[in-house]
């Protein structure tokens, strides 16, 4: 919650280079950005380097966008362009953690830098504080991107939801929760192998077999969600779907997400009066693992 300014500034900040055009590209001019700049903020790097860091943050998720498979497996040709595009991020981390070190600041890697390891009692290594920040920066920015943009499709499939919701801003909440329920940014993601033979209501699964982990399937399980594919800011436990995983392996940016995806729109509501698609959507999509657009055009009338 100590992160609600700062984000607060950034969603300002992006709103106020497109308010006065009546439209934008609202996935390259403010649900991407957002998140690279929050979390750049957060890990303590330049926001200069956003760009850079956007780059190095594509090249390492291209398993999971272009891999083939339950295994994400890329071609030879492939893993060698990942790699060349990867160049220096290691470095680039290691130069920070080196210099958080030796002068700690208000963020996340000096956090890290001191942080104590009380089941081997000690500090992290440079290799595990690396660990952390790349883990974080690939969280970080394409889900909160994609949860963003669905939700902006929502509001423009729903007639009068957008004016609802910026008269009665306590329902903000309810309608990041059913967006990411109903169009979860996240798909799937952990390959899992059997180790025995087992049967998945009424389906032989050999053990060996592979198994990946939909999160998007379960979220919309008619045995669990009532109407599942309707949006329902009313529904009971609403925050009970699995978008950021559940249990001890849940994702630990879970309420960084929900924060930016809330202060973002409410951002938007005290500047913006109503939006709608605008020209020039062709509906691609991520492909792999992701669910979102590459692009979405708006159409907006300032407030």
């Amino acid at each position: 919650k100590r992160h609600r300014e700062m984000i607060t500034r950034h969603a300002t900040e992006l709103l106020d280079s497109w308010i006065d055009d009546g439209e934008v590209e609202f996935i390259g001019r403010f649900a991407r950005p957002l998140p690279q700049r929050v979390m750049a903020s957060i890990l303590g790097f330049p926001q200069e380097d956003i760009p850079q860091l956007a780059e190095w943050g594509d090249a390492a998720v291209t398993p999971f966008v272009h891999g083939d498979g339950l295994q994400h497996t890329l071609e030879p040709e492939q893993t060698e362009e990942m790699l060349a595009r990867l160049d220096g991020f290691q470095d680039y981390i290691y130069e920070h953690v080196t210099a958080k070190r030796a002068d700690p600041q208000d963020d996340m890697v000096s956090f890290l830098c001191n942080a104590h390891y009380q089941a081997l009692d000690r500090e992290l290594t440079d290799l595990e504080i690396a660990g952390s920040v790349h883990a974080m920066i690939l969280g970080g920015l394409e889900t909160t991107q994609y949860a963003l943009e669905e939700e902006a499709q929502l509001l423009c499939e729903h007639p009068g939801l957008f004016e609802q919701l910026r008269d009665d801003r306590s329902q903000i909440r309810q309608l990041t929760e059913e967006a990411m329920r109903m169009r979860s940014p996240t798909q799937g993601l952990s390959t899992r192998m059997t180790s025995q033979d087992e049967v998945f209501q009424g389906v032989e699964v050999p053990a060996g077999s592979l198994l990946h982990l939909r999160f998007g399937a379960a979220n919309v399980d008619a045995d669990e969600f009532e109407c599942p594919f309707d949006l329902d800011l009313d529904r009971p436990g609403i925050t009970r779907h699995v978008t950021f995983s559940a249990g001890p392996r849940v994702c630990p940016g879970a309420s960084l997400s929900r924060i930016e995806q809330q202060i973002a729109w409410n951002v938007l509501f005290d500047r913006v009066a109503s939006i709608a698609y605008g020209d020039g959507n062709d509906w691609l999509h991520q492909p792999g693992i992701m669910l979102g657009t590459l692009r979405l055009h708006l159409r907006f009338e300032r407030a």
